[in-house]
């Protein structure tokens, strides 16, 4: 008794379609997890170099970053245009809600020596004493 007719399978074929569907599941998926990544302001700064330079600051609350720039307007508080009497403001702000708060400057070498005065000036009065300036390490630290 036979119950099958004796025909030539075919080879399994492999679908296609399906595996692109997948593929582009994957691709997905790495396109939309990657941009979750912190942004660095795309900032033309020619940080000054220091042989002296310390580590770099570790702590859980995030340090405020102030750009001074070489054109106006000069200053930049966590990539947003500030003038000097907004971030003395928004210093004051922030010291009232962390007292221990970290502050980054980072100034291009061709910046006014009197914006970085007058953010220094600013920081002071605020109350910030964790004050830090953002330079480049030489290449053969």
């Amino acid at each position: 008794m036979q119950f099958r007719a004796n025909k030539k399978r075919s080879a399994p074929s492999v679908i296609i379609v399906s595996l692109i569907d997948v593929l582009m599941v994957v691709l997905i998926f790495l396109v939309v997890s990657t941009t979750f990544k912190k942004r660095v302001p795309a900032l033309n700064l020619n940080l000054p170099a220091s042989l002296s330079a310390g580590s770099a600051i570790t702590e859980t609350d995030e340090p405020l970053t102030i750009q001074i720039r070489q054109e106006a307007p000069h200053l930049r508080l966590n990539n947003r245009t500030v003038t000097l009497s907004e971030l003395s403001t928004l210093l004051r702000e922030r010291v009232k809600t962390n007292p221990q708060v970290n502050l980054n400057i980072q100034a291009d070498e061709k910046a006014p020596f009197g914006e970085v005065v007058g953010v220094r000036d600013a920081a002071s009065t605020a109350g910030i004493t964790n004050i830090h300036a953002q330079v480049k390490l030489p290449a053969e630290r």
